[in-house]
């Protein structure tokens, strides 16, 4: 039995390890026809964006093929994009090479032209505008264009019953209608000269109506009134540029503009903020873009913010209030404003620290130590410093109990005088944050609006001085700083627009 077993094992061996074998060879084929078969679902599924993203030639020609149809179907052009230009534009954008493409464009456009040319025919003048309108945007040649153009022009001519027009434009010239509305006498006549460009009456009557709005202009003019008077010029340029009544009245309105300009600087120059005001807002009214008048807008706004710090320091913050509510009407962007604005939160918070609830007897006696001690900081030259303990403070603390007190108003004026004389030493020193201090010692002691105006312009110019020393020498950040510095003093400085340009050129950043 052994010896018969014996062979047989190595059989069975080799019959059982065969499939076993084999099996690693029949699963990476069952993977590979699984790939497959995933692969055939989403070309199947996508087989369109697929295709566009590996072959976008494809996709220009099926929209060529599309666009094709589209022209001959005579949708030459459709919003939804599925008219024959968009569809050849479409695909010159993802094939520009195909000269297939811009052939279409141009069949496109004769098509247009055919079109139109049969809208003539049939009176429907709209679809006529409409298809010239579309051939000309793809350049079809000018002369078949001008000779449909010129047809429609007829047609419409020879339908529009011009003497109906004409009657139609008299009459509402007569009832004072010229413009505003279609079937106001300018806008009539316009139609009318469109459609017989040579029709005599028509010019001759579009002519007189003009002379009568730029005889109404220059009443206007004589009455005050810019914005009726510009109104009537603007109304002359639009219907007839060359009217011959036109350059003496833009001669008039040139000058009386020039005049309320001059009005209006001589009003701020003198303080008449309300005057000058209504005259800066007559000229925007008139012209949005004119800068002179904005600037001096911005100015009045300076003004009003310099009284309202003024107010303040006297404590008077209901009347600082208004002028600053004054400074934001006349120019809400005016960078003293917000300057204004905290010197007015500080006298405030300076008045709520020091209880002025107290008793006058005890007001009485506070105050009088307040003026002693800013007379002992005084003698020691502790003007501005330290913090708390200079004359300056105690007495800006005593003027807070007190403002209306007589020996608190003469030891302001003793204590401004020698913040201006502080102010003369910083600038002299070149020390510029100093005299930066000092100068807003003099703010919140009232120091008088021109003086106020002249030393912040002077200390402006001083560090504009010291920007474009530090230009020179290639330091762009401190020439920026020190621009900076100058428009915190004086935002209106007129030397800082033409630094910062050159700040700019030389690539440094405008503050």
């Amino acid at each position: 039995m052994d010896a018969l077993a014996a062979p047989v094992a190595p059989a069975k061996r080799r019959r059982s390890g065969r499939p076993v074998a084999e099996l690693p060879k029949r699963l990476g084929w069952l993977a590979g026809a699984l790939a497959l078969l995933v692969l055939a679902l989403v070309v199947v599924a996508w087989r369109q964006p697929v295709a566009d993203r590996l072959w976008p030639q494809n996709r220009a020609q099926q929209m060529r093929l599309q666009a094709d149809a589209a022209l001959q179907a005579g949708r030459l052009s459709v919003s939804d994009g599925s008219g024959a230009r968009e569809l050849y534009e479409a695909s010159l954008a993802i094939d520009p090479d195909r000269i297939e493409g811009r052939q279409g464009l141009a069949a496109v456009a004769q098509a247009a032209l055919a079109q139109a040319r049969a809208a003539v025919t049939r009176d429907d003048f709209a679809q006529a505008h409409a298809s010239l309108r579309l051939a000309r945007e793809l350049a079809v040649p000018s002369a078949p264009a001008d000779a449909v153009a010129e047809a429609l022009r007829v047609r419409e001519a020879a339908l529009a019953g011009l003497d109906t027009l004409m009657a139609r434009a008299a009459q509402a010239r007569r009832e004072g209608r010229l413009i505003g509305a279609p079937d106001a006498a300018l806008p009539l006549y316009r139609r009318i000269l469109s459609l017989q460009p040579d029709m005599g009456d028509a010019l001759r009557e579009r002519e007189d109506t003009l002379t009568d709005v730029l005889e109404e202009a220059r009443a206007a003019l004589r009455d005050g009134d810019l914005a009726a008077a510009v109104a009537g010029v603007v109304t002359a340029r639009i219907y007839d540029p060359g009217h011959v009544d036109l350059p003496d009245t833009l001669a008039r309105l040139t000058e009386e503009t020039d005049a309320v300009r001059r009005r209006a600087d001589a009003d701020l120059a003198r303080g008449g903020l309300a005057d000058a005001t209504t005259r800066y807002r007559r000229l925007l009214a008139m012209s949005p873009e004119d800068e002179a008048a904005t600037r001096g807008l911005a100015h009045v706004a300076a003004q009003h913010a310099a009284q309202a710090e003024r107010l303040a320091a006297d404590f008077a913050f209901v009347a600082a209030a208004e002028e600053l509510a004054r400074a934001s009407a006349a120019a809400p962007a005016a960078p003293e404003i917000a300057i204004a604005s905290g010197h007015l939160s500080r006298a405030r918070q300076a008045q709520a620290q020091l209880a002025p609830s107290l008793p006058a007897a005890e007001r009485a006696r506070r105050v009088r130590a307040l003026l002693a001690e800013a007379a002992d900081a005084e003698a020691r030259g502790d003007l501005l410093a330290p913090p708390g303990e200079s004359a300056y403070d105690k007495l800006r603390a005593a003027r807070a109990l007190a403002p209306a007190n007589a020996s608190v108003r003469t030891a302001t004026a003793r204590v401004l005088q020698a913040a201006r004389s502080c102010f003369e030493s910083g600038l002299r020193g070149n020390d510029l944050g100093r005299a930066r201090a000092c100068l807003d010692a003099r703010a919140t002691l009232g120091d008088e609006d021109v003086a106020m105006a002249a030393a912040r312009r002077r200390l402006a110019q001083r560090w504009i001085a010291i920007g474009d020393e530090r230009l020179g020498a290639g330091d762009l950040r401190g020439a920026s700083a020190a621009l900076a510095s100058a428009r915190g003093v004086d935002p209106s400085t007129p030397d800082a627009a033409a630094f910062a340009e050159r700040l700019r050129a030389a690539g440094g950043s405008r503050p």
